[in-house]
């Protein structure tokens, strides 16, 4: 903790500096971001198998997998609104602790560890077509979870034992994932946006910054700082880490690589985890960059709720209806 006090960030974002060195920073950024992640996974032909279909009402619900990479298959849910006709905007549902995909489809399965939504439910009732894979160590994938507790941190141990990065593999998976939802016939795959809570919303935040894909990213429950955020020891699983990061990275600086395109926080008055107070520094710094890039003021926005932490994501449907489009005639 005394050593998390004295941390100082090595190549600060350069408040209140020209464009130029604005544009020179989030590239620097982009460049220690690649190298924190370290060695990706080697790209396999995703091989798309559908295994179940349920009907969800106004949604059908199919179970399906696809592989990541040569040792890996994810597991999802692919929800499809039975009236939609057309390609049109489509959203990348990431779980949070919890259930995995199963607790944000709404089925269920919640192990009381969970303060999530059902957003992957939500979106699909309103006309999007959502893809909710299960992250490493959840839901399906999840190999060894004993009660109360999860795999993340031994996951870790694992890793590092191979020599890669937990969080640098989730987000390749999802990267794959985007893939697969692009290449849907009901996908505009220029209108996709990711959504995600506290673990959820650092794949979410992380992904947006590395592909451009993404039109628009809810974060609910993480955006902050990790200065701030390390503060609560235990706040931090491992697979939401990457060696070395403190001083190298703050939140900020990844939101610089999302920038230009469209972000939405969402912040809860009384998380200690992930303290509102914090988030309002960060996006101030973080709104430079944005005008930087010529994007409009209300390209970023911050939606603070009441309560500790958890989703609320009364704002999501219409971030995502001004940042992705109208849904099909039908939806």
């Amino acid at each position: 903790m005394m050593r998390l006090g004295q941390i100082e960030p090595a190549d600060p974002f350069p408040d209140a500096g020209s464009t130029d060195e604005l544009l020179a920073w989030r590239e620097r950024v982009r460049g220690r971001l690649d190298a924190l992640l370290g060695e990706r996974p080697r790209r396999v032909p995703p091989a798309l198998e559908t295994t179940e279909s349920v009907d969800c009402g106004s949604y059908r619900r199919d179970r399906v997998v696809f592989d990541a990479d040569p040792t890996m298959s994810v597991p999802a849910f692919l929800l499809v609104p039975h009236e939609r006709a057309a390609p049109g905007p489509a959203v990348l549902a990431v779980h949070g602790h919890g259930a995995g995909k199963s607790a944000i489809c709404a089925l269920d399965l919640d192990d009381g560890l969970d303060a999530g939504g059902r957003y992957a439910h939500d979106l699909a009732s309103l006309g999007y077509v959502v893809l909710a894979p299960d992250l490493r160590c959840f839901g399906e994938r999840a190999d060894w979870n004993p009660p109360d507790h999860y795999a993340c941190d031994t996951n870790l141990v694992s890793a590092v034992m191979f020599g890669v990065n937990p969080l640098a593999e989730n987000l390749w998976d999802m990267t794959v994932a985007l893939d697969v939802l692009a290449g849907d016939s009901l996908v505009d795959p220029q209108r996709i946006g990711v959504v995600g809570f506290s673990y959820g919303a650092t794949v979410t935040f992380f992904l947006a910054a590395v592909d451009e894909r993404i039109r628009a990213a809810a974060v609910s429950g993480y955006f902050s700082s990790w200065r701030e955020a390390h503060k609560m020891p235990w706040n931090m699983c491992g697979s939401q880490v990457m060696f070395d990061m403190l001083g190298r990275l703050e939140h900020v600086d990844v939101g610089a690589l999302v920038a230009p395109r469209a972000l939405l926080v969402e912040s809860a008055t009384e998380d200690l985890l992930f303290p509102a107070a914090e988030a309002r520094i960060s996006l101030a710094a973080l709104a430079q960059v944005y005008d930087a890039l010529g994007a409009p003021s209300d390209t970023v926005e911050h939606h603070v709720v009441g309560g500790d932490h958890h989703y609320d994501g009364a704002s999501v449907p219409a971030f995502f209806a001004r940042n992705l489009g109208s849904l099909p005639a039908g939806s």
